[in-house]
This record gives C-alpha cells, structure tokens and sequence, in this order.
C-alpha cells in the first residue's frame, strides 16, 4: 500500500512541474515529505487542485523539525509570485513572519494541520488535537483501570499540533484518572531513533511503568520498538497510522491508534483556498476529524477508508 500510495502521488503531481497557461498557482508547504501522512496529504490537495483548475507545487523540508527551511521555501513562493500559498508551519511562532509577509504582498495563506500565531491567515483545516490527546487519555485510562505509571513520547516543543495532543491527554489523566502517574514527557524532534531512546529510558527509571502515548507517527514507531526490545507488558496508545504500526497493532504490540483525516485535510485546505481565489468565501475553521483505531475496529470499511484512503481519481 505504501509502494503503490507513493507512485500514485508521484503520478499526479507530473503535471504541476510547470506552469500551465491559465492556471492560479498553489504552493503547497507541509513540515516534510517523508511520512505516509504527509503523502497523503498531497493526494488531497492534487484532487482539489484538479478540481479547481490549480496548479500545486508541492514542497518541504527533508526534517520535520527545520523551520529555517520551511521559512526559505515560503520566501521562493513569494518570490515567484504564486497566487496562493498553504501551509503547516513547523514552528507556530517562526513562521509568522514569513505568513505575514506574503499576505502583505498580496498572496492569501491557508493553514493546515498545525495553527500559527496569527489571525491574517484565511482558512484553518487541522485535527482538533487537543479533542485527539484527549481521546488517547480516556483510552489509555480505560485499558489500565485508571491506575500505574504512564509516559508520554512527543514530538517536539512550539509544534501546536503535538503539543495540543499532549495537552489533551494530560488534561484528561489529571481529571479522569487520579489513579495515574505521568512520569514524563519527552521529545523525539522527529527522529525514530530518539523516540526509541527516550521510551528506553522512561522504561529504566520506572521498571513498572504500565503505559505510553506517543503523539505522531515517529513517537509511536521509536515507542514500538523500545518496547519490542524490552520485551515488556507496557501499553501503547499511538498517533498515526502506517501499514507498519497497523501491523503492530494487529499483533498486541500497540493497543490502539487514534489516526486522522489526511486526505481530507490536504482536500479541505486546498479547496479553501480555492474558494478564496475565485472571489468566494473560504471556510475559516474545520476540524477535519481524529478516529481511535484497535484491532476491533480496523477492517471497517469507515476504519478503512480513513487509514488507507482511495487516491486513485484526484
């Protein structure tokens, strides 16, 4: 599925390497590409960028963590002068400037997945994922009888979406499940190695620790494999979906996933701006939804279709 979801994108996007006469441009700027999610997101945004008659152009940082990066992209965006831009800021503060500066200039930004720190923008199409922690929190509650040590593996400090999730899940232990200890938060920065590490360690200074929520995909996989290593009984509750975590899932490994709407996010935003530059009014704000996958659930075909989404006809 990867493989052939990957093609399929590569596929699509042949035909927005040069400007197409007639054609509005749409700089399309998420925090990486290397992520499925990410992949996925670019599925959406081709689907409305053909509906609409745009051209996308699609770029972003190798890491997910470089915001310099991201900022030099957007700056190439406002050189060319393209029409539209939308975008997931790495770092809510680090890119207003940036954000601001091309909505100066005269070119409308969008923003998806992750907020940023300014109320120019004309749209916002991300996860509600403080609403997302908080459904990891009552999970993780629930599957451990409201009782033992709990450790948190996030992504990185400044990125509004992540730290949204933790919030979320936190706010829900303290309230919901006085019985539970966090031991402690920490960040990956969007490396799969440190995410391993960093639940390694929770699990050495706590040697009865029951349960761990790791908040994006990278957490989750570095979390997976800690625990695989171990060999223990801990409890992961993950955020993201690939066909490897589904697959650890399915063999206990990993509890249950809560996973989001890519493609519609990726649709949702494009679409918005769109609206914006055919003189329309553009949605301001939509949550484009969180899911709590197990193995229960997993082969419904709504489970199905969220996970791995359909991009066959953009």
């Amino acid at each position: 599925m990867r493989t052939v979801l990957v093609a399929l994108v590569a596929l699509l996007a042949l035909g927005g390497c040069q400007r197409e006469a007639g054609k509005k441009i749409v700089g399309v700027v998420p925090k990486g590409t290397n992520h499925i999610f990410w992949q996925t997101i670019h599925a959406g945004a081709l689907k409305a960028g053909s509906e609409h008659d745009l051209e996308i152009l699609w770029n972003a940082p190798q890491m997910e963590i470089d915001s310099a990066r991201q900022i030099s992209i957007v700056e190439n965006l406002i050189a060319r002068r393209v029409d539209g831009i939308v975008l997931a800021p790495v770092d809510e503060e680090a890119l207003v400037g940036v954000v601001e500066r091309a909505i100066g200039e005269g070119i409308p930004v969008a923003i998806f997945d992750s907020a940023i720190k300014t109320d120019k923008i004309i749209s916002f199409v991300a996860t509600d994922n403080y609403g997302a922690g908080a459904m990891a929190g009552r999970r993780m509650g629930g599957i451990l009888d409201g009782k033992g040590k709990v450790g948190v593996i996030g992504f990185m400090p400044g990125s509004a979406s992540t730290v949204k999730r933790e919030q979320g899940f936190l706010d829900v232990i303290e309230r919901d499940f006085p019985g539970i200890e966090i031991v402690g938060v920490k960040f990956n920065m969007a490396d799969r190695a440190k995410a391993m590490a960093e639940a390694e360690n929770l699990m050495t200074a706590h040697p009865d620790l029951a349960g761990l929520f790791a908040d994006n995909e990278s957490s989750t996989d570095g979390t997976v494999r800690a625990v695989q290593q171990r060999g223990t009984a801990v409890k992961i509750v993950g955020f993201d979906a690939s066909e490897e975590l589904v697959a650890e899932m399915r063999a206990g490994v990993i509890d249950s996933i809560v996973v989001q709407d890519p493609f519609k996010m990726g649709y949702e935003v494009t679409k918005a701006m769109a609206a914006s530059l055919e003189g329309g009014v553009p949605v301001r704000e939509l949550d484009s939804g969180a899911y709590l996958i197990t193995s229960d659930n997993i082969d419904t075909p709504e489970m199905q279709a969220v996970v791995f989404p359909d991009i066959r006809h953009p």
